[in-house]
């Protein structure tokens, strides 16, 4: 099947008058799974897999490729009797999800590249390609809910966390909108994984017993210093250790002493604990931060206070508001469960508005707060809003 171009346009692939839906499909078990329900359901289901990568540096091996992807997706497909389309959206993922990446970690910042790769990608440029096609709705394979209600002000789209709480994925889709929601459908939302691959298994889908993807989005496992060479050059610097004891002292190079060299600042992130080099020691070590304007690696144990914060900062201009109805005046205050990244439990924090900024203490102190991360602040199992942490 040959790669299409980006317009997709045929008014005639959904001819009758039932909802049609466009689902990317993978060749994993949850997107299979999403598509068979969705036919189970009454849609009239099409298929698209994104290619959205063809550079292999840095990819450890082992991983997913693209051939095995997209012959899954064919014999899913097949199986399940549904059109699949191969769309290629490499150029615009570069542009916006990988590039960016490279720029937050030039910057001494660690981005989600799946947060970005939903809002930029799969509910911007696939939705936009889905709809091309004639489709009513987009469907994917993770682990969310969403709810849609009826106000006074029109309907208002809630994005609900996934009934199983081991592979909830609402966290990765942290900054869609109301017209993203308004057209998002999550077929295996309300059920757990196991249920999933057993539904695989019971329809004979090719996909049922495979293992699900790891590492960044549409690239797959990277050695990320390797990967991040494309564009940010190796540059020898100093790696410092902070005793516990003058943890006061804050991060500086007279706080510390010097007990290895890195190749580069921008090529760690806070609470890393492998490839240090940073010899011996009786207790494990972390990186507790990283400046890349010096280029320097501070290091500590993993009980080093320094490892630990209770409050951060999000500019107001880097916060999202799944609810804009729900987004609040400044000065003021409310209680909310955030998660800083994915799979943490949700902590109880309270957060206040500014006319600057969000600041968010919790309750607990948390470890390993990163800069670049999103936090996401929930109700109860409702996502309302989330914004990248700056300090």
């Amino acid at each position: 099947m040959q790669s299409q171009p980006q317009s997709l346009s045929r008014a005639s692939a959904f001819p009758s008058a039932s909802p049609s839906v466009v689902v990317g499909l993978s060749g994993g078990v949850d997107s299979s799974v999403a598509a068979y329900l969705l036919k189970q359901q009454g849609y009239r289901v099409e298929a698209l897999f994104m290619r959205n990568w063809h550079d292999d540096t840095g990819l450890k091996s082992g991983g997913c490729s693209y051939e095995d992807d997209i012959m899954m997706a064919r014999l899913v497909a097949s199986r399940l009797g549904i059109p699949l389309t191969e769309i290629d959206l490499s150029q615009e993922y570069r542009a916006r999800v990988v590039d960016y990446m490279f720029d937050e970690y030039a910057r001494g910042r660690t981005p989600n590249p799946d947060v970005l790769c939903n809002r930029e990608i799969k509910f911007d440029s696939f939705l936009k390609a889905a709809l091309e096609m004639g489709a009513d709705y987009v469907a994917t394979g993770h682990y969310c809910r969403k709810e849609s209600l009826q106000e006074a002000e029109g309907e208002i789209h809630r994005l609900l966390a996934g009934i199983d709480p081991n592979k909830d994925q609402s966290y990765f889709l942290c900054q869609l909108s109301q017209d993203q929601l308004a057209k998002a459908l999550f077929p295996i939302g309300g059920l757990t994984k196991p249920e999933v691959r057993r539904i695989a298994d019971e329809q004979n889908l090719a996909s049922a017993t495979r293992k699900d993807s790891q590492g960044i989005c549409f690239v797959g496992k990277v050695h990320l210093p390797e990967f991040l060479q494309q564009k940010l050059k190796p540059k020898t610097g100093r790696m410092i250790e902070i005793p516990k004891e003058q943890a006061a002292g804050g991060f500086s190079p007279e706080n510390g002493n010097i007990v290895g060299e890195h190749n580069g600042a921008h090529y760690y992130t806070v609470g890393q604990r492998r490839g240090l080099n940073a010899g011996g020691g009786s207790e494990p070590r972390y990186v507790l931060a990283v400046d890349t304007d010096e280029n320097i690696v501070y290091i500590g144990t993993g009980d080093h206070p320094l490892l630990f914060r209770d409050t951060i900062r999000i500019p107001r201009s880097e916060c999202h508001w799944i609810r804009p109805d729900l987004e609040p005046s400044d000065d003021s205050e409310r209680r909310y469960l955030v998660r800083i990244r994915y799979r943490q439990a949700l902590q109880p924090a309270t957060l206040r508005f500014d006319r600057e900024a969000v600041v968010i203490r919790f309750d607990a102190p948390q470890r390993a707060v990163t800069p670049g991360q999103f936090a996401a602040w929930y109700d109860r199992e409702e996502l309302i809003g989330s914004g990248v942490i700056v300090d």
